[in-house]
Formats: C-alpha cells, structure tokens, sequence
C-alpha cells in the first residue's frame, strides 16, 4: 500500500552519492533565507514615508505586506512539487535570480495599487526557494546534523522580521522607501552563483514521475487526518508572529523611533539562540516541542496583555515569545516531514503555504483589534489552539 495513496515512483527521493558540506551550505542558505522570507516583512517600516509618498493612510497599505504573502502562498503551490520534479539545484538557481528582478520591479511602482500587483509578482518569484532549500536540506544533510540545519533555516525565516525591518527602518530617512528593495534585489543576484557553488548536483529524478503526478499529493497530503492539524498550527503560528509585530507599528506602541527599534532588535538573540540549542532540544519528539514551545507563546502573549509592562519588560516578553515561536516552527516542520516519508517535497511546500497564508492574515487579524491589548489575548487564545491541534495530531499518529 502506497503512502497517503501517492506512487512511489512519483516520489520516492533518490538516495544522495554524499552528504552536503554542512558549515557552507547552511550559512548560504540561512543567508538567503533571511533575504527571501524578509521580503514580507520590509514594507512594514516603510508604510508610513509610502503613505505621505501617495497620500493615502498606513491602514490601506497593509495590503502591500498581504499581497505578497498571497504571491508567497500561491508560488510555493507550484514551486514545491516542481522541485520535486526538476530538482532542488536547477529551481533555485532559476529562481533567484528571476526574484532578484521581480523585487526591484517594486520600485517602479507609481501608485499604490501597482505597488500591491508587483508585491504579488515579487511574492511568487521568491517562493522558489524555501521549499526546495528545505527539501534539499531534508535530503542531502548528514541525518546526525539535520535538525540543527533545518532549524537554522527556518529561525532565519523569523530573523528576517526583524534584521529587514530594522534595516529598512536605518535606510528609509536617508534614501527613501526603494533604497530597500534595491539592496534586497542584490542580495538576492549575488546570491545565486554561492548557491550553485556549494549545491551539489541534482540527483537524477525517477523516469516514472511526472509533474501532474506531484501535484496531485497535494490534496491528500493536505487532508491526510494527521497532518492537516498540523498545517492548521503552523497556519496560527504565524498569523500571531505577524500580528504582532504589525501591531508594534499600527498601534503606536511607543511614540519613539529608538524605542520601535528596540523592541524589534529584541527578538534576534532569542532567535539565534535556539539553533545553538537545538542537538539539546531534538532529544524531544518533534511534535512535543512544536507543543511545548506554542503554549509557551501563548502565555508569553497573555502576560504582556495582563500586565501592560514597561518598555523594558515588553522588549523582553516579546524576545521570549519570539523565542517559542522559533522553536516551534522547526518542530512543526521535521513533524510535518516525517509523517509525509517520501512525498517530502510536496508536503514541506505545503507547510511552506501555510506559512504564507498565515503571514497574509496576520497583518489584517492586527488591522481588526481596536488596539493592542485585545490583539494580545486574541493571539494567545490562537496559540493554545495551535498547542491543542499538534496534540490531536499526535494522538492520531499513534491510534
């Protein structure tokens, strides 16, 4: 009997000649991870001068982060099972360089709503890279040190929410809302050719697998009855990280640009943090850590809402929660990837996805509460749900 229906012909994953070069394949990828995913996160400190550029309200500019989280959603659709089919070397070195020129065609915007079309392009054209990074990493690291490449990657998702919009928070006064997106197009350009020195080549993809056949797992990996609460807690997990640090800026937590800054900057050594932690804490279960680490956020969440704390106290709830939710996310993902077995790729483009909707959500879930107290509790109830579901699904892995 075929896993989750799918033929293994389809997808079963060739088995690698040797392992990739640990030390130069992760800092490549977890560079460019923070390049690609911080692309959601840049426009948040620049909805203001883009506002006055425009004449129109910050609010209505929250499309521009939705719009290419959209984009970021539908590219991983049709980007995860082509990895699966062309293989992870030839997409990325296609593909960044194709979204190194869809980022500064932001710049070309002339009104807001070309600013939200071309944010759209922009979010398809990078959604080439997480999920084939993350295959190739769940393919080609030695197994012993595989978590601990994974979580790097995927901290530096979350890093990047907060080096992109404090680098676009230094740049904006002196050169204006584009100076970021051209920076982020170079990066991107300069990117590819380490990545194709340090990839080693694509193994050769089965004769029987087809393109049609790869798109067809989606559904039943989607649905599977263990893993659809999963998808459904890394869909939360990220609705809450975005909320939040879009709330920082809508609510006019702190009137002070210093202090913005600060509390941005706060989470970024909680971040770095756990993949240092991570040969210690992979002796946990996959699934017990993603809950672990979600109820962890919830409570994080509800103190700051309880106490309304000073600028102190807020910077370093806000660095543990960001701290939980970077060491639930890896646990979501190597969880995800393990009950998937060999339709790997399709199954991480879709938690992929569901990072994605989760960041299109979080900006209007932010944009509903009347301030920033209720957001709070609305995202700590959110958690525990997420906490809840990652239960459920382990309980039907083991039924």
């Amino acid at each position: 009997m075929t896993l989750l229906g799918i033929s293994p012909e389809a997808t079963a994953e060739p088995t690698p000649r040797r392992y990739a070069p640990f030390a130069s394949t992760v800092t490549a990828f977890t560079l460019a991870a923070i390049l690609v995913s911080g692309q959601l996160y840049i426009v948040i400190p620049l909805l203001h001068d883009m506002a006055t550029a425009w004449t129109t309200t910050t609010a209505s500019l929250a499309w521009l982060v939705t719009a290419f989280a959209i984009g970021y959603g539908i590219g991983f659709l049709l980007f995860g099972p082509l990895s699966d089919r062309l293989g992870r070397r030839r997409l990325l070195l296609y593909g960044l360089p194709i979204a190194a020129l869809a980022t500064a065609a932001v710049t070309l915007s002339p009104t807001p709503e070309a600013a939200i079309a071309l944010r759209l392009v922009q979010g398809i054209a990078v959604a080439t890279f997480p999920p084939a990074a993350l295959a190739y990493l769940a393919e080609r690291v030695d197994p012993r040190r595989r978590a601990v490449a994974i979580s790097a990657v995927t901290a530096a998702f979350l890093i990047s929410a907060v080096l992109l919009q404090v680098g676009a928070q230094l740049l904006v006064p002196l050169t204006g809302w584009r100076a970021p997106f051209l920076v982020s197009a170079a990066g991107l350009a300069l990117s590819m050719p380490v990545i194709r020195a340090i990839m080693l080549p694509d193994t050769p993809r089965p004769a029987a697998a087809s393109l049609l056949g790869a798109y067809r797992a989606l559904p039943s990996l989607l649905f599977h009855r263990a893993l659809l609460p999963r998808y459904l807690a890394t869909l939360i997990l990220m609705i809450g990280f975005v909320a939040v640090y879009t709330a920082l800026q809508l609510y006019g937590v702190t009137t002070s640009p210093a202090e913005l800054l600060a509390l941005r900057a706060a989470g970024l050594p909680a971040i770095i943090l756990i993949p240092i932690l991570m040969p210690w804490l992979s002796r946990m279960p996959a699934p017990a850590r993603a809950t672990t680490f979600l109820a962890i956020a919830a409570i994080t969440v509800a103190a700051v809402a309880a106490t309304t704390p000073s600028s102190t106290w807020l910077a370093i709830l806000l660095a543990l929660y960001v701290a939980a939710i970077a060491g639930a996310l890896p646990g979501l993902n190597e969880a995800i990837s393990a009950t998937a077995g060999p339709a790997r790729g399709s199954a991480l483009a879709l938690f992929s996805f569901s990072l994605a909707v989760g960041s299109a959500i979080g900006p209007q879930m932010a944009a509903a509460f009347p301030s920033f107290t209720p957001l709070l509790y609305g995202v700590a109830a959110t958690m525990t749900l997420a906490a809840l579901a990652v239960v459920a699904s382990t309980r039907i892995t083991h039924s």
